[in-house]
Parts: structure tokens; sequence; C-alpha cells
């Protein structure tokens, strides 16, 4: 096998700094991987070996270092489609700021990963471009919505991907594909350049093979922006200076025993977390059970108050101010009207159409003020739990990976993908997926860790210690 087939950032490095490869070869060797692997539909678009060397330093912590970013963050004289016909012509005249902090940092930009049309889907199933496929079992789904970006790293196709996050867009494709997921505090990153789904929810994540690395890229991008005022005031930081294996003395881990004895969850995804556990108790953590009342409200909270900011932020998409513009129509209404009903896909015009009726005039009330107050109760509810507790731990999924199409005619089973990853969204706080086993049918299984605001360095030293003791994270699939 050649030495840079799924290696980590690391591993990689290493290689680069002694000379047993260069940019050059790293990106021919990557590039070959993403034609060797199309048929996964993990990208919209690669880019060329010259303009990847060109557009990037030589220099920097990533330098040399490969990946994908998804299709909703720009990228300067690129397309960004957000997997939609709407915006299919649509190309950027700027770099995100996470973008021009990865070519800062010397990374190579290797294209445009494919995700759910709008960040709007948990499968990956909804993109304009056809569904990206699971590495471990191409008859599954990836997960979703950054679908693309997951894929494109468990298939060997690069080292790392910038995801966003949503309701648990990165996080939970990471845990069906066996990589690490990770959502950093919202305003950690900046949503500079980040198309937007949820304003108050959407953050930019990253996912990769070790805790290590998602730490390392975390570092990159990571920091206060004067282009995003709601950017947290805290300058760049190495995230992995303090990465030994050990974990904090006296380490408490909250056990929700409503997220572990909730009906829906498969067993075997139950049995790995408890193995987690058990392992964290053997590193010499204690474990405390506890309850979480508003657990079971989180994704009913998730869907109004993501549906309603996504119609507001959704209706500058009309061929005038942004997106393709339909041909054909009779008058300025009209032209609105067809252009919004050819270009943007079935899934987002529902939650579109969501959006709007929980915002109207009668039901605002009941439903979204109502969510608005949900929300408060969630975020109060962890800010009590972490004054007993560092961090606490549950599943990031209630499912293994799942046939493509198989929830197709289920829309409740499809929306319950996030119940245990969109509670940390509403909140804002940080939270990281790992892997911690595999079903019978070798399909991977995940489980997160959250902590309070601003506790990115704690996840990341509570996962590697696991990380360190355990073999998970090693495993690829053979394809």
């Amino acid at each position: 096998m050649n030495k840079l087939a799924f290696c980590t950032i690391k591993e990689l490095r290493r290689l680069l700094d002694t000379q047993e490869v260069s940019r050059q070869e790293v990106v021919d060797y990557f590039l070959g991987q993403a034609e060797k692997h199309k048929n996964i539909n993990a990208t919209i678009e690669v880019f060329s070996k010259d303009s990847i060397l060109k557009e990037t330093q030589e220099s920097g912590i990533l330098s040399g270092i490969p990946g994908y970013i998804k299709d909703n963050i720009v990228q300067k004289g690129r397309n960004a489609s957000c997997a939609s016909k709407m915006l299919q012509n649509f190309n950027s005249p700027y770099d995100a700021t996470a973008t021009a902090r990865l070519k800062e940092a010397g990374a190579l930009l290797l294209g445009r990963a494919n995700m759910d049309e709008f960040a709007m889907g948990s499968s990956g199933e909804t993109s304009a471009y056809g569904v990206a496929k699971n590495p471990w079992n191409t008859e599954c789904v990836a997960g979703g919505s950054s679908s693309g970006s997951i894929a494109s790293v468990a298939a060997g196709m690069a080292c790392w991907a910038l995801g966003s996050e949503t309701g648990g867009s990165v996080r939970l494709p990471a845990a069906l594909c066996g990589l690490v997921g990770f959502k950093p505090t919202y305003g950690a990153i900046s949503r500079y350049g980040l198309i937007a789904y949820g304003s108050s929810l959407d953050q930019i994540g990253i996912t990769a093979r070790t805790v290590y690395d998602t730490a390392l890229v975390f570092s990159a991008i990571a920091g206060n922006d004067p282009h995003d005022s709601s950017t947290l005031s805290r300058g760049m930081y190495d995230y992995t200076k303090n990465l030994d294996g050990s974990l904090k003395k006296g380490l408490r881990i909250g056990v929700i025993k409503e997220a572990l004895n909730g009906q829906g969850l498969h067993p075997e995804i139950k049995k790995a977390t408890e193995d987690a556990l058990k392992k964290y108790e053997e590193l010499g953590a204690t474990l405390v059970p506890l309850s979480m009342k508003t657990l079971e409200y989180g994704a009913a909270c998730y869907f109004i108050v993501s549906r309603a900011e996504a119609a507001s932020n959704l209706a500058r998409f009309d061929g005038v101010r942004y997106g393709t513009r339909t041909k054909d129509a009779k008058n300025l209404i009209d032209m609105y009207e067809k252009t919004r009903q050819e270009l943007f896909g079935q899934e987002v015009k529902a939650r579109i159409l969501i959006g709007n009726y929980v915002l109207s005039v009668g039901h605002a009330d009941e439903f979204y003020t109502n969510a608005q107050k949900i929300r408060a109760a969630i975020r109060q509810e962890f800010m009590e739990v972490f004054k007993e507790v560092d961090v606490v731990a549950l599943p990031t999924h209630s499912v293994p990976a799942f046939k493509i199409g198989e929830f197709d005619n289920d829309k409740l089973a499809m929306d319950l993908q996030d119940y245990f990853t969109a509670p940390m969204n509403l909140a804002g706080i940080p939270a990281i997926s790992i892997p911690v086993g595999q079903t019978e049918d070798k399909k991977p299984i995940g489980m997160q860790l959250a902590g309070p605001h601003c506790s990115e360095e704690l996840l990341f030293q509570v996962a590697h210690a696991y990380e360190q003791v355990t073999s998970w994270h090693t495993l690829h699939p053979e394809i």
C-alpha cells in the first residue's frame, strides 16, 4: 500500500518534513484517489494540480496537507453552489475567512465537497449532484449534510475536510463513516463566507482521522474575525500543545440517562457507547449519571428554529439578488415564482414553507416563540449540568448508516437523525464525535462528548486520551 494511503496529518507532516514526499507528489496522489473513487460522489469539483499549488503558501502548520471544503464555504474565484441548481453559476469574488486562513497555513485545497442542498438534510440525499455514498458500504448514506466532506476523508481522498454544522451535520456523518467530527463553540470560527442556513445555529466544523489532526486544523482557522461580529474575542491558539494522552485529574463525565435508555437507540450503538464509557473509567474518569429533561425536545425545537431562519436567509435567492434566473417568465412575479419553484429542490422548498408557516401571523407564538423558550431551557439545563460535570457523553447517532432511499417515505425517521446532535447547536456549545466501535456488519459507530462554552481544549484532551488506548480510529474501508 502507498505510504500516503489513509495517512493522518501528523504522518504526512513527517513525510514532508523529511522530504520523503513533495507537495507535488502529494497533490498527484490525492488527485489520483479522487479519480479512483469517483463512484463515491464525494466531490462536486476537483481542482487542477496547477491551481491547487498556485493559490496556497508553501509554509505554515498545514503546509502540503490536502483537504476538501464543503460547497457552502466560498473560495475566491471558485464556484460555490451549495449543491443546488439555484447557485450552480455563482462564482465567489472572495474567500471565506476559514478558506483564507487555510491558504495562509499552507493547506492544499483540492476541491468542493458534495453536500445536502443548502445543508438541509441528514443523509446527503438532497444534493442536486447526487448522493455521496458511504465508503464503508456504498449502498448506504454517508450522513449529512456534510456528506461529501466526510466521505472524501473516509475514502482516503484527503486528510481533513471542512463542513458546516447547523444541527449535527459534521458529527453525524463522521460517526457513520468512522471519523472524528468536531463542532466548536458558536463564534469560535468565523462564519464570514459560509452561505447561511440558520444563522444562530450555523458553525463551520472539521473532520479528520484523529483528534490531533482535528485540533490542528481548528488551530489554523479559529479566532476572532472583524468580518463576523459574532466571533469570540479569542485570538489564535495551538490546540494541539497539551494533547499528551492523559486525562484531567478528577475528570467527571456526565452520562445522560435519557440518551442511553431512550426508544429507538440501536442496541449495538448503546453497547459501544457503554464500552467506551467503561474505558474512560479505566483511564481514571468518574462517570456521573444525570438526567436532561430537555433532551427529548431538542429535535423538535431545532426543526422549528432552523426552518424559520432558513425561510429568512433563503429569501434572497430569487434570480434577481442572488441565484440563477429562469428565462421564460412572463413578468417579475412570475420570474420569482418559477425561479424558486424550478431551481430549489423538494427538501429546501419544504423547509422554506414550514419556516414561513411558523413565522406567520397567528402561528408565530404557538411555534417559533415557544421553540425559542425551549431553546433557552436547553441552554440553561446544559449550564446547570456543567456545574456538576466537566463534559457529557452520549451517542452521536441512533442507528448505523442506512441504505440510500431507506427513509424516503419516513420523514419523521429522517428528521430524528439529529436527535442527539441538535441540542448542542441550540445551546452553542462545543462537541466532538469519536469512533468507538463497529456493528457486526462493519458499520462505524460514534460517540460524542460535549462541554461548556469555550471548552474545546478540554474536549480535545478527553477525546485524545480515549484514542490513545483504542484503535477504532485506525480502521478504514477496504476500497
